[in-house]
């Protein structure tokens, strides 16, 4: 298969930067969207250019390093999957395809397509740890957790933290992130004891990133690698206000 690319390139995020079109010759439909670029960098190191850089780890699809916009849609055209498992099979031969960072206020350029996502880092610091002791395994059935808490927390808790639902959303929100982070100590005994503290830091935290707001336009859902239902969004704004009612009252 033969692919027309058109790829962002910038030095850094000080200078402007442009779409450059390259072209990709013999790949196999087998081939992974990231070792497309493994392939297009290697014919660039042997012409003497620079290659394109990207971010890439596990190539999994477990740990969201690998943020690309391709064709206008976060982790491309794939869904469910991080751009890491898109194959070239997924698109025709002698397609053109556009690859670009995530365009997120809050996730600035490094270089080429590599971004700064240390923003959503940071709103997980916010929330602190859980004062329970850890130790070894506790007996299974030592703190009772209703079966439907324990499924929601484990589907909330599968959030690998890409910043796909910022990249997708039209606001820039990061509110599917940060929902799943506060839900799945939320649902959980061992996450009460800071869980007022917990969504009232990293809410804060979330708006002073400057990501912006979510007006259910369902964007995040629809490009989570995880699934993460936008249902924990409405779940983050009940934990929200009962905390700053409760606060209020002086509790």
């Amino acid at each position: 298969m033969n692919f027309q690319l058109r790829i962002w390139r910038q030095p850094n995020r000080k200078s402007p930067g442009k779409l450059v079109d390259y072209e990709v010759r013999d790949i196999s439909p087998n081939t992974s969207f990231l070792e497309m670029l493994d392939i297009l960098n290697e014919n660039l190191l042997r012409a003497g250019k620079e290659p394109i850089a990207f971010d890439s780890d596990c190539r999994e699809g477990i740990c969201g390093t690998c943020s690309l916009t391709v064709n206008g849609e976060a982790h491309g055209p794939d869904h469910p999957g991080a751009v890491c498992e898109l194959y070239m099979r997924k698109f025709r031969d002698g397609a053109t395809i556009t690859v670009e960072p995530f365009r997120v206020g809050s996730f600035p350029i490094v270089k080429d397509l590599v971004i700064d996502r240390s923003a959503l880092d940071r709103i997980v610091q916010a929330g602190g740890f859980i004062s329970a002791r850890a130790g070894s395994a506790p007996e299974a059935n030592s703190v009772t957790v209703p079966k439907h808490h324990a499924d929601l927390a484990m589907e909330a808790a599968a959030c690998i933290g890409c910043g796909a639902c910022a990249a997708a959303c039209p606001n820039g929100s990061a509110m599917l992130f940060t929902s799943a982070k506060v839900s799945h100590l939320a649902l959980l005994p061992q996450g009460h004891p800071e869980r007022e503290s917990r969504v009232l830091k990293m809410v804060q935290v979330m708006d002073a990133e400057g990501f912006g707001n979510c007006t259910n336009t369902y964007e995040c859902e629809a490009v989570c690698p995880a699934e993460i239902s936008a249902s924990f969004i409405a779940k983050l704004n009940r934990e929200y206000a009962r905390a700053r009612f409760r606060r209020s009252m002086g509790e």
